[in-house]
């Protein structure tokens, strides 16, 4: 099977590797050293060479950072991981930092009053440094690149992937890489921009139609590419990921060269270069800057484009999800006849929901790691269940099951939290408000120009009313057999980037008490033109992508306003409607009960 069990991370090394990297430090006169999340094409999932962060701490959420000092080492995390990151470090030796409430400039003006720290110039983008060095302005701390002292330690690193690329066929892309090569190169000329230079792993991946196998469970590509503005493409990765099939499908515009050419292929452009400063790492800018090549600080010009999905795109997604949907009836079906036979467990239900995706034949990967977290388990916002964490699941459980996967036509990404026996009321009402508050994204209407940040607080107000809320964002994009996490769009109170149709994302706000329970309802949705209504001013709407059932058994009914069980009745009628014909018998018999109205 895909997922493993096996504990990743070693906090007990922690200590050790601290004191060896500060003596690292030392002997080259730096006070201090950051240690990103980040690989250096800032990725959010990165491969095992670049878990440099997890190696040295034992901490292995996806987001975060640690700033070394001689006598303090702080752990920077967002609220998703501040249960777990306690559980998965020697505290003795690492401090857990609230962020972004402490920023690193203020926790370091506070805890070392001169020095030099350094940082590798590929794994920070230039926002993240101006906005470092900016907060240090008038402190005797200094920032300075430097080699990875990280690496410099890490005897046993990992070689980097060197999996192999593959084609997107034009039937699922939607658009030809011609196309694609040829409609950005004119927004450049347009913009007056001789390139573009391309680091993300999934733009990349995007603009060529093709995929790899770099990163655990999202299909990308690790490299680099400049575009120009005649359409050309300069490809910079390693030549072993390539065969003749991918190598004839890019064709002659499209030019291989080996990684170490990079900088040096900078250092000839003519300008402006067009390089986005929050996903660019900051050696490349180092290099345009050192051979006097003007840059326009701009998007990447792949991310909108890709964000906007293609009809194709959006119909394999969608068949993607008709297939999942019916994956997911059979496990629930398999789980509520399971339950009562008692010593189920966390690692026996992932198996299982993973079998039952195996069984549609069309399960490339899983598109992360499965949640599943039984009572306390389920408060940690993205549990791993390991052999020395798995839970037997007890009478009366919340049990958060939050999953997905990866087929060629598209990307899946479900939570669904479910009823062990009775929870209880203090249970039920809240898993109420979070619906309440999922339904009311999954109804919104909105003006066309509104961002991310304008739609999260209709996914909170139901639990802000009450004094609840979740300490993370109520959504994020996703890509077409792509990231499972895609940008620039998002549902959360950070984002700006208006939404446009095709985009799409995910709708899933949670509540979370620590010690007992946690609940978290996703659905992917796509941004799509609302018909016209009133005085036919533009204005947008969801599409939900997601048919699986939600736990009726959860539900306090009377909390429910009439077009709250109006929605949810139609809901459950279209997932029968979707899915009845494509299970089994007991399935189908199962699932007429768990669409029934309310």
């Amino acid at each position: 099977m895909f997922q493993t069990f096996t504990t990743n991370a070693d906090p007990a090394a922690g200590p050790a590797r601290l004191a060896a990297l500060r003596a690292a430090l030392s002997d080259q006169d730096f006070a201090g050293f950051i240690v990103p999340r980040a690989d250096t094409h800032q990725g959010e999932y990165v491969a095992a060479r670049d878990e440099r962060l997890q190696w040295l701490t034992g901490f292995t959420g996806s987001a975060g950072f640690c700033i070394v000092l001689p006598d303090l080492a702080g752990v920077f995390i967002d609220g998703r991981y501040r249960t777990q990151v306690r559980g998965q470090v020697d505290l003795a030796a690492f401090t857990p930092v609230p962020w972004p409430e402490v920023t690193a400039g203020a926790w370091v003006r506070a805890h070392l009053p001169a020095g030099r720290i350094g940082y590798d110039p590929w794994l920070h983008t230039p926002d993240e440094i101006d906005k470092l060095e900016t907060a240090l302005q008038g402190h005797l701390v200094t920032l300075s690149p430097v080699a990875n002292f990280v690496d410099a330690i890490w005897g046993d690193q990992p070689h980097a992937p060197v999996g192999a690329a593959f084609v997107q066929p034009l039937s699922l892309a939607g658009c030809s890489h011609d196309d694609k090569r040829s409609t950005l190169a004119a927004e450049l000329r347009a913009a007056g921009d001789r390139a573009a230079v391309i680091t993300l792993p999934d733009s990349l991946c995007w603009l060529l139609n093709i995929r790899g196998a770099d990163v655990p469970r999202n299909p990308v590509l690790h490299g680099f590419a400049v575009l120009h503005d005649d359409g050309r493409v300069s490809l910079f990765a390693d030549a072993a990921k390539f065969g003749q099939d991918v190598l004839d499908h890019l064709g002659l515009d499209v030019t291989l060269q080996p990684p170490a050419a990079l900088l040096p292929f900078l250092a000839k452009l003519q300008g402006p270069v067009r390089v986005d400063r929050a996903t660019a790492p900051l050696a490349i800018c180092d290099a345009l800057r050192l051979a006097a090549v003007p840059i326009r600080w701009a998007m990447d010009p792949c991310r909108l484009p890709k964000a906007c999905k293609s009809e194709a795109e959006i119909a394999g997604t969608l068949a993607a999800h008709l297939r999942d949907g019916a994956a997911m009836v059979e496990f629930l079906t398999w789980l509520d006849a399971r339950v009562p036979q008692g010593g189920l467990t966390e690692i026996d239900v992932v198996r299982s929901l993973e079998g039952f995706r195996w069984a549609t034949n069309h399960l490339h990967d899983l598109s992360f790691d499965t949640i599943c977290g039984a009572g306390a388990n389920g408060a940690i916002m993205h549990y791993r269940v390991t052999q020395a964490s798995n839970r037997t699941i007890a009478a009366n459980d919340l049990l958060l099951v939050d999953s997905g996967a990866q087929y060629i036509d598209g990307t899946t990404d479900i939570t669904r939290t479910i009823a062990i026996g009775d929870p209880g009321p203090e249970a039920r009402h809240a898993f109420t408000r979070v619906l309440q508050g999922f339904i009311a994204i999954s109804r919104a209407r909105f003006p066309r120009g509104l961002a991310g940040r304008d739609l999260d607080p209709l996914a909170r107000a139901a639990l802000w009313a009450e004094g609840m809320d979740y300490d993370h964002g109520t959504g994020h994009g996703v890509g077409a057999f792509l990231s499972v996490h895609e940008g620039p769009q998002r549902l959360s109170r950070l984002s700006e980037v208006p939404l446009e149709p095709g985009m799409i994302l995910s709708n899933e706000p949670g509540y979370y008490r620590e010690g007992a329970f946690g609940i978290r309802i996703e659905n992917l949705i796509v941004v799509e033109e609302a018909p016209p209504l009133g005085d036919n001013r533009p204005q947008y709407r969801f599409e939900t992508l997601t048919f699986v059932p939600l736990d009726r058994r959860l539900i306090v009914v009377d909390l429910l306003s009439a077009a709250e069980r109006d929605w949810l009745n139609a809901y459950h009628a279209d997932v029968r409607a979707c899915l009845r014909a494509a299970v089994s018998a007991d399935a189908a018999e199962w699932l007429d009960a768990a669409t029934a109205p309310i």
